[in-house]
C-alpha cells in the first residue's frame, strides 16, 4: 500500500521560510513524480510544483518560482520543498501526491495523495 505523510507546516510570519517534507513508503520501485499541490480557503487546488524521481527534473508554477525549490532525498524517499520568502497569499493547506507515470501539475491524474499539512503565513 502506497502512504504519503507531510510534515513541516505551521505558523510563519511573512518573509520566513518553512521546509515541507513527503515521506512515501509503498512503492515497488523509485521511479515515480511527486507533485505538491495547495488548497486556501474557499480557492481550488493549485499544483505548484513537481519532481520526477528517476531524473531530478522539476518544475514550477509562476506563483512560486524563485521562492519555492524542491528536492528529493531518494535514499530516505522523501521530497521536500523548501518554502522562502512567504507571503500571507501562500496560506493553505499543503499536500503532496505520487504518481508512477504523471509528470506535471494536473492533480487529477495522481493517484495517491497525502493527508495534508497546514502553512499559515501571518502579515
Amino acid at each position: 500500500e502506497v502512504q504519503l505523510v507531510e510534515s513541516g507546516g505551521g505558523l510563519v510570519q511573512a518573509g520566513g521560510s518553512l521546509r515541507l517534507s513527503c515521506a512515501v513508503s509503498g512503492f515497488s520501485s523509485g521511479d515515480y513524480t511527486i507533485g505538491w499541490f495547495r488548497q486556501a480557503p474557499g480557492k481550488d487546488r493549485e499544483g505548484i510544483s513537481v519532481i520526477d524521481r528517476a531524473d531530478g527534473t522539476t518544475y514550477y508554477a509562476d506563483s512560486v518560482k524563485g521562492r519555492f525549490t524542491i528536492s528529493s532525498d531518494n535514499a530516505k524517499n522523501t521530497v521536500h520543498l523548501q518554502m522562502n520568502n512567504l507571503k500571507p497569499t501562500d496560506t493553505a493547506v499543503y499536500y503532496c501526491a505520487a504518481d508512477p507515470s504523471y509528470y506535471g501539475l494536473n492533480g487529477a491524474e495522481y493517484d495517491y495523495w497525502g493527508q495534508g499539512t497546514q502553512v499559515t503565513v501571518s502579515s
